[in-house]
């Protein structure tokens, strides 16, 4: 009895899930390992939203758009990291309501992160394709609109999908201690194709073209470049930041499609998330994207280090510092 009594999630309750089967040790070391995920992800998002929040040199559009994501990566790091890492056991301990209510959050948090790299690869499609009228199409006015459409919009579409799982949260829940979210097939399919289909489709196309208009963009720089004059310098100079921009913007979609792809694939085969270790681990290779992204910013973009490095050393903290310029390279 004792024995059965320490293999359940809740020993006291009758109808407790059982425990899964994972030594001590084991448990202990994959805590400390995605604590530490978790800590850097929130810490490093939370630089990138310092850098570009305090900043006005880096107020433009596309910062702008790498701020959203910074708030979503934020959000993973400081809420559904630290929730995920108590299921480690296979136990869900925060109650039935907090089931739904985290369901709902992971939901909304991952449709913005999705509608983020929707824009992210807007933005770069019209800053590479379509650049003499880029400054006119994408103000920031414009971005600051389409940002909060997308979480807007994640809130309420999330909110339809998953209203019978907030309302009765314990409804498709076979014991105490087990927290399943169910989405009937139709719904379901459509879900997919809103939130995963349809965007990676349009990112994908879109990279494509800004990688083909990059590439002979370069040729046509490369064959001209012995007679341009200062104004035509000038001009290259802009459109290589572009291109360097889109490649940095590029690397993060890829890195995003390699993290979300296993786990809409589950999401696709509609199996329990809570019970089947391979599916844990794919919702944390999609978490863990939200710890990668600003370590390509650390490689891709000198600024952010600049900015680390006026963060870290407390100079945001003196007067007007918020006027001081990261993309000057004689900081």
């Amino acid at each position: 009895l004792k024995y059965c009594n320490e293999e359940l999630c809740f020993p006291q309750i009758n109808n407790s899930c059982r425990k899964q089967q994972r030594h001590h040790a084991g448990n202990i070391s994959l805590f400390i390992l995605l604590s530490c995920v978790s800590f850097i992800t929130v810490n490093l998002n939370l630089l990138v939203i310092i850098a570009v929040s305090h900043f006005r040199q880096l107020h433009t559009p596309t910062n702008l758009f790498l701020l959203s994501l910074a708030v979503s990566d934020f959000l993973v790091g400081i809420l559904l990291m630290p929730i995920q890492i108590t299921t480690i056991g296979g136990c869900w301990i925060l109650g039935s309501f907090g089931c739904g209510m985290v369901k709902y959050t992971a939901q909304i948090i991952t449709s913005a992160s999705v509608g983020n790299m929707v824009l992210i690869s807007v933005d770069r499609y019209v800053a590479i394709c379509e650049p003499l009228s880029y400054p006119i199409k994408v103000t920031t006015l414009r971005v600051q609109v389409c940002i909060c459409l997308c979480w807007g919009s994640s809130v309420f579409y999330n909110g339809l999908i998953l209203k019978e799982n907030i309302e009765y949260p314990e409804k498709y829940s076979s014991c105490y201690g087990e927290c399943i979210s169910y989405i009937d097939l139709l719904p379901g399919a459509f879900d997919v194709i809103l939130t995963f289909i349809a965007p990676i489709t349009v990112i994908i196309v879109l990279y494509i073209r800004v990688f083909v208009v990059a590439v002979s963009q370069a040729r046509a720089m490369r064959s001209h470049i012995t007679a341009v004059n200062m104004k035509g310098s000038i001009r290259i100079t802009a459109k290589k930041s572009e291109r360097k921009a889109a490649t940095a913007l590029g690397v993060v979609v890829i890195v995003f499609l390699f993290c979300f792809c296993p786990y809409f694939c589950y999401s696709l085969i509609g199996e329990n998330i809570q019970t089947d270790a391979e599916i844990f681990w794919g919702i944390w290779l999609l978490y863990i994207n939200s710890c990668i992204n600003p370590i390509i910013y650390v490689f891709f973009y000198p600024w952010f280090r600049k900015s680390v490095k006026l963060t870290v050393t407390l100079q945001i903290l003196q007067p007007h510092s918020c006027h001081v310029n990261p993309l000057d390279r004689s900081i």
